[in-house]
């Protein structure tokens, strides 16, 4: 968005630059994101954990059962099932109801292609509390992204069946190139669909989308993301009851942090990953991680089936990492930000995907807004591919360019989209990109390419 479209949508006073520094925390176990599968019914080009088959070596209904008392005795509140796809495994309803049985929340994130009636139904029967649909875009934008035609009517008609059972339905959005534009839309998608809420993440070089930079959102793209969050929550959402949730690598404070954060769904400010803290992430497999993004090979920290969860968040020093970083464990731009005693670099996942270990993440507001101040855009520049495993990654740096003179006649616009345009898509137009587009954006990169 240029200069003059930020000033169209209305920026709100800072407010996090006042906020004090928040004690180190302990483990607090609340919240659960359980991968019960890798099986996948869709072949999704940004999907990080590169899903499609099972696991090899899955835990067994049995060991899932002890799972679900283990996170009961831990004091978990809430379970999300996920896979690959949740309801490929045939015991994922079996799983749901020992979580509801137990007095934990149980939830549920899905691709929706294959939720049928008889699905809907056996997750009402096990208690399901609400079903969360993956959506991306508008329909041909969401079906080039999921690679199956369909996917998105098929997502769409799920939510709405969902929708009219006892359980609540919500939405969550990968944000990328693609999806940017079509936000607006989507929006009043969720509201048509009578979601709860809404939640946002950019989409992450992990996987299948380190595979294709030129999918990935920017740095200094977020200079349009945020005033846009902002517009959609203030104008579109709230006045239809709906709530809007900013992921863990939507941030971080700036003049955004009180309309998305502040006071709200996701508390008073950003304070840090908690990862490890507050919630865990299990495989298929058994693996305990901090956090179900974070990849396998460096953040694991034991297995269900031979060691205690609760033993893995209080010792492994894999997943214990996040909760016990100093500032002296940041680098680059975060190491000497104002605001790195508390933030410490914002989301774990995104800035060791990223840069190739946590501790400096470029992908926050605060930063691309002290960038643009000194006339500044922050590049990303892919210098190592992934290796193609699930939850791999390759290695970006990045550089610093002068930010290009703008015209100024030149009409507000978001990637170049007319800002005008933006606004009148509706939902049920298909997408704004036409087919090339698309495909130039998922296109899988050679082994070194610049993006943007």
């Amino acid at each position: 968005m240029s200069s003059s479209s930020s000033q169209q949508i209305e920026q709100p006073n800072t407010f996090a630059r006042f906020a004090e520094k928040t004690s180190p925390e302990q483990v607090v176990p609340r919240y659960c994101v359980w991968e019960i599968t890798l099986a996948c019914d869709l072949g999704c080009k940004h999907c990080g954990s590169r899903a499609g088959n099972a696991r090899t070596d899955e835990l067994t209904t049995e060991q899932c059962l002890d799972v679900v008392k283990q996170l009961k005795d831990s004091g978990f509140t809430e379970v999300t099932l996920i896979g690959g796809e949740a309801y490929l495994r045939e015991d994922w309803d079996i799983i749901a109801a020992a979580i509801t049985k137990s007095g934990m929340a149980c939830t549920m994130t899905t691709g929706g292609r294959a939720m049928n009636p008889e699905r809907v139904k056996r997750a009402e029967d096990a208690g399901l509390r609400h079903i969360s649909f993956s959506i991306d875009g508008l329909e041909h934008t969401h079906d080039a992204q999921r690679a199956v035609r369909g996917s998105w009517r098929a997502a769409v008609d799920a939510a709405e069946r969902v929708a009219k059972s006892s359980m609540g339905v919500s939405m969550n959005t990968q944000i990328n190139r693609l999806s940017l534009p079509e936000l607006p839309a989507l929006s009043q998608l969720l509201i048509d669909l009578g979601a709860i809420g809404w939640q946002i993440q950019i989409t992450v070089p992990m996987g299948r989308g380190a595979d294709r930079p030129d999918m990935l959102l920017q740095p200094y793209d977020l200079l349009d993301v945020f005033p846009l969050l902002s517009w959609i929550k203030t104008q579109k959402l709230k006045p239809a009851n709906a709530r809007l949730f900013p992921g863990n690598n939507i941030g971080y404070f700036g003049p955004f942090e009180e309309i998305l954060r502040y006071g709200g769904e996701s508390g008073t400010h950003w304070s840090g990953c908690k990862a490890g803290k507050n919630c865990v992430g299990i495989e298929a497999d058994g693996k305990i991680k901090g956090c179900p993004s974070l990849p396998s090979d460096y953040f694991t920290g034991g297995y269900t089936h031979s060691e205690a969860i609760i033993d893995v968040l209080h010792n492994a020093k894999e997943v214990s990492q996040t909760r016990l970083r100093s500032r002296d464990d940041l680098w680059g731009y975060c190491k000497e930000c104002y605001y790195a005693d508390v933030c410490m670099a914002g989301c774990t996942w995104t800035s060791h995907c990223t840069m190739g270990k946590a501790g400096n993440n470029p992908y926050c507001i605060h930063r691309a807004l002290e960038y643009e101040q000194r006339g500044l855009h922050e590049h990303l520049i892919r210098v190592s591919p992934p290796q193609g495993r699930p939850f791999d990654h390759g290695v970006f740096e990045t550089r610093l360019y002068p930010i290009p003179d703008e015209t100024p006649e030149a009409f507000p616009d978001i990637l170049g989209i007319p800002l005008d345009k933006l606004l009148a898509l509706h939902w049920k137009d298909g997408s704004i990109w036409t087919d090339a587009e698309r495909r130039a954006m998922l296109k899988r990169a050679p082994r070194l390419v610049q993006i943007g």
